[in-house]
């Protein structure tokens, strides 16, 4: 039991450093892309889908450091059962169509909890990005 813990500590550990990285990796990409915020509706349709582009990429790496893990321990068959796991857990779907061994169950809900942090996370500079660009909107009439 003490391992399983470890192993979801360590886990939740690395979800939050690749989410943090990818959160700056963002930031850097969307200023690199242009200096001013814009103001025209397709300009910000379009850099709003870049940005979730992005931020699914960032997601999908956490997802694949949690398949890995779960292939690396075991407790899954193959890497489709691990991923097809992973996503499901972290975007808390939790279908229940595939379940870990008994003594591997508690890395399934802190991959939700951890999955649903850092969505909220990203949800967070979604807002700030898209409440930016309003208030220049705004600011400009």
């Amino acid at each position: 039991m003490i391992a399983v813990i470890l192993i979801a500590c360590a886990m939740v550990a690395v979800t939050v450093v690749l989410h943090a990285t990818g959160l700056v990796l963002v930031l850097r990409s969307l200023l690199k892309s242009g200096a001013e915020l814009p103001t025209q509706t397709w300009r910000i349709a379009r850099l709003l889908i870049y940005m979730t582009w992005l931020l699914v990429l960032v997601h999908f790496t956490e997802i694949t450091a949690w398949a890995l893990c779960y292939l690396w321990v075991g407790c899954l068959p193959d890497a489709e059962s691990a991923f097809y796991f992973s996503g499901v857990s972290y975007t808390t779907l939790g279908y229940g169509d595939l379940v870990l061994p008994k003594p591997w169950r508690m890395l399934g809900p802190l991959e939700g909890l951890a999955g649903i942090l850092m969505c909220g996370l990203s949800a967070g500079l979604f807002f700030a990005t898209v409440t930016r660009i309003y208030t220049l909107r705004i600011d400009s009439k």
